[in-house]
């Protein structure tokens, strides 16, 4: 459960050179999208790039170590 009392779901994919992307879905308490994101992981697990699509796609966003 979020702090605003809305949930996060999540779906693994994994990718065929290793990495993984994960897809991410916020919802309020009447289960109504407010956030949906990609976040993608390389071989070792480690977070590399988030592309958040909604509610405004910004796009591929390198993720600096």
């Amino acid at each position: 459960m979020l702090s605003t009392g809305g949930r996060q779901y999540w779906l693994d994919v994994q990718g065929r050179q290793g990495w993984k992307a994960r897809y991410v879905k916020e919802v309020d308490t009447h289960e109504t999208t407010v956030r949906f994101y990609q976040e993608i992981y390389d071989e070792k697990g480690t977070l590399i790039e988030i592309h958040h699509k909604y509610p405004i796609d910004l796009g591929h966003q390198k993720v600096e170590p």
